[in-house]
């Protein structure tokens, strides 16, 4: 992985996402550190860095994998820049499989076809759940049991932000390779405040 680019995506993180303060979470936690990953990962430059970052990553791995997706909204913006990346890579001559992106909603949809994981996800698929902050791991888990349901091998998570507040250990010991982009000891230093 190129280190210039991880370089870049956390300087934009710190600069756009983090910030200090007394914040109550969606897990219900208080913690000194709040990071809103939308503002990096909807926007043009963090779409690229976050791409090159996680396919660079996944590929590290040298796991095969066919899909990456999570729970919405954040981790939409994260899976479609990886399979961008991965269509750009594969256009210029890489000789690896460009990866689909998928979305797993929150509730099933009550029309339709009622699915829970929207896109071009397959069953027999393997997998990598995206998370854009993992705090508790709880909406990682929740993406990794519909994956499964749904017929899909989850072959780890791949997440922007890791707030090592607990949630990494959690999907460790559900037997899950966590692969962080960036942590809050790499945010903090770079973020104003007390």
């Amino acid at each position: 992985m190129n280190d210039s680019t991880i370089a870049r995506l956390v300087a934009l993180l710190a600069e756009r996402s983090a910030k200090r303060g007394d914040f109550v979470l969606a897990s219900g936690r208080r913690s000194n550190l709040y990071v809103d990953c939308r503002l990096t990962a909807m926007s043009p430059d963090g779409q690229l860095l976050i791409g090159r970052a996680g396919l660079a990553r996944l590929r590290a791995t040298g796991w095969t994998v066919d899909a990456v997706g999570g729970l919405t909204l954040g981790a939409d913006p994260i899976a479609y820049a990886i399979a961008h990346a991965s269509a750009l890579a594969a256009e210029s001559g890489a000789n690896e499989p460009m990866v689909r992106a998928f979305t797993v909603r929150k509730e099933p949809k009550q029309h339709g076809t009622g699915k829970l994981i929207e896109g071009p996800f397959r069953e027999g698929d393997r997998v990598v759940v995206v998370e854009d902050v993992i705090t508790t791991g709880g909406s990682a888990l929740k993406a990794v049991d519909a994956v499964r349901h749904a017929g899909g091998t989850v072959l780890g998570v791949l997440a922007l932000v890791d707030r090592q507040e607990g949630g990494r250990e959690a999907l460790e010991a559900a037997g899950l390779e966590v692969l962080p982009l960036a942590t809050a000891a790499d945010l903090l230093p770079l973020i104003g405040g007390a």
